[in-house]
């Protein structure tokens, strides 16, 4: 049910059943429009201050953006200019619904997302939890952050930010331009009006970038535009994530892939790019829980088609226990990508440092 409303929203699902559904969807959408709206004017009134530098990355659109390559790339850069960074997310699709903090090894009580944040930025504390100004005060308190990057943090709307960045998907950018649930958008488009800098994701796949800053630029002038993409930075085995191979180390191998992510079709095509055969691929939901059953299918499939190495995203080994998984002797490896700005970068980084001379 859920794909079958994603592909009502993005207009892939056609027919006469959907040509009767979308109406509805689109009643539906006008009034969480309006909610949205009531919600942004009253915590627009008087928004929370905290006490100390506040960076938002989010998106205004569902599916898989990038947006948690940035945070982990703002994360580490603010960090390097010796800035006491932290993370707070609210850990989507976790068990536990309460604060969560820096020191837990538990990915199921954090969040995949929050979990692979930790791995990556080992000195950086990740705090999980649904309120973002307690986690913040926690942040101060606890961790004497001068900066708290919320990710995911544009439906924040009750916290004052000093800095509002809009991750868009430059294959997809607005979807339909409709609201949820008749579209992809989370909110209304008019409110990236307020936004200070945009990044656009995966501009490596050939899309119109000059139409979409055009665009972007017609809603917002004052904003900064960058472009990125995600390049693959290694792999390694599942459960041994200190041990990192090359990029290159899969060049020309028939592989098994498969992810629980907003876009599998990036992942593959960073695979392909890196000369990797995609003899299988298993597509799941976003944040998907795998069962035994899935793992021992996709383990059983490879082994049938001889295939000798399965791959896999960092979101996704969040979710897997290398511990009790057992592979017939085939390899899973995990990908890592990092997220660059491939124009305009030192302008990126002086955006940045000039949030501390303000």
């Amino acid at each position: 049910m859920p794909k079958y409303l994603y592909n009502l929203a993005t207009d892939k699902e056609k027919g006469f059943i959907a040509g009767m559904i979308k109406p509805l969807l689109f009643s539906l959408s006008l009034i969480y429009g309006i909610l949205v709206r009531v919600l942004i004017f009253i915590y627009g009134i008087r928004p929370h201050r905290l006490g100390c530098k506040v960076v938002s990355v989010g998106n205004i659109t569902l599916g898989g953006t990038g947006k948690t390559s940035l945070v982990e790339l703002i994360a580490g850069y603010l960090s390097e200019q010796g800035h006491r960074v932290a993370v707070l997310s609210r850990g989507y699709k976790r068990k536990n619904a309460f604060f969560c903090g820096a020191g837990n090894d538990d990915c199921a009580v954090m969040g995949d997302e929050p979990c692979m944040l930790k791995n990556n930025l080992k000195n950086v504390p990740v705090l999980v939890d649904t309120d973002r100004v307690r986690a913040a005060n926690l942040a101060i308190c606890g961790y004497a952050a001068d900066t708290v990057i919320l990710d995911d943090g544009l439906q924040q709307w009750r916290i004052k930010k000093d800095l509002e960045i809009v991750v868009v998907d430059a294959v997809n950018p607005l979807g339909n331009r409709k609201l949820l649930p008749r579209g992809i958008l989370r909110q209304p488009v008019f409110t990236l009006k307020k936004a200070d800098v945009f990044i656009l994701t995966k501009t490596d796949l050939g899309p119109d970038i000059k139409r979409i800053k055009h665009y972007l630029k017609g809603i917002n002038p004052l904003a900064e535009v960058f472009e990125s993409v995600h390049r693959a930075a290694g792999f390694y085995k599942l459960g041994e994530g200190h041990n990192m191979f090359d990029a290159h180390m899969l060049e020309g191998r028939t592989v098994t892939a498969f992810s629980g992510i907003g876009d599998p079709d990036y992942f593959e095509n960073t695979l392909s790019k890196l000369g990797v055969n995609i003899g299988l691929s298993f597509k799941f939901p976003d944040h998907h829980n795998y069962s035994q059953k899935d793992l021992s299918r996709i383990i059983a499939e490879s082994a049938g088609k001889n295939i000798g190495a399965i791959v896999t995203t960092q979101k996704d080994a969040a979710r897997l226990n290398a511990r009790d998984l057992y592979t017939r002797g085939i390899p899973i490896f995990v990908l890592r990508v990092k997220l660059a700005i491939i124009k305009d970068e030192e302008r990126f980084y002086c955006r940045l440092r000039k949030l501390y001379s303000l």
